[in-house]
């Protein structure tokens, strides 16, 4: 782990001396060199003074660089199709994947299906059906809904104009050709 560089980033980044840090922290100048050259591993307790001296979360320290925020660029999004439908997948952590899908009018997802995992649903523009097992309902822009994934579904632009939906999957294993 390399906390040190990041305690030293922080602390550069909001201008914050040495000296000021061993001031509001209460360790010594050679302890907070040490930490931040990564050559002492602090204790617990002694993290946490520092995040809250920083103003961060004790969390945050103990991230991994391929655990922080990670930014995908609009101009950087991966497009992929399915079934007709245009899907730009927006960004995925863990067994969480977000994608924006453009549906033409007419336009399905297929025969219902079912998957591990969760899924919400917001409609942004047009109308869609959205049908799990004996439900069915009728869904337009701004309204929402989400369903246990394990039970087959279906989803359908049943307007005249595109329908685009904001769609959030999360599965505890690595879903493949869900869209």
């Amino acid at each position: 782990m390399d906390i040190g560089t990041k305690i030293r980033a922080i602390r550069n980044r909001k201008k914050i001396t040495i000296a000021q840090m061993c001031e509001g922290t209460g360790l010594s100048k050679g302890f907070i060199s040490n930490v931040e050259n990564n050559n002492t591993s602090p204790s617990i307790n002694t993290l946490n003074t520092i995040a809250s001296f920083l103003g961060v979360p004790l969390p945050y320290l103990l991230l991994e660089k391929k655990q922080n925020m990670r930014v995908v660029r609009k101009d950087s999004r991966r497009e992929s199709t399915f079934n007709g439908l245009k899907i730009e997948h927006l960004t995925s952590k863990g067994g969480l994947r977000m994608m924006l899908v453009e549906f033409p009018p007419g336009a399905t997802i297929g025969e219902p299906h079912s998957h591990e995992g969760e899924e919400c649903h917001l409609v942004l523009e047009g109308k869609i059906l959205a049908e799990q097992g004996e439900d069915s309902v009728i869904v337009g822009a701004g309204d929402s809904f989400s369903w246990n994934a394990s039970v087959p579904h279906f989803v359908k632009n049943i307007g005249d104009e595109k329908a685009v939906v904001l769609i959030s999957i999360y599965s505890d294993t690595e879903l493949i050709d869900v869209l």
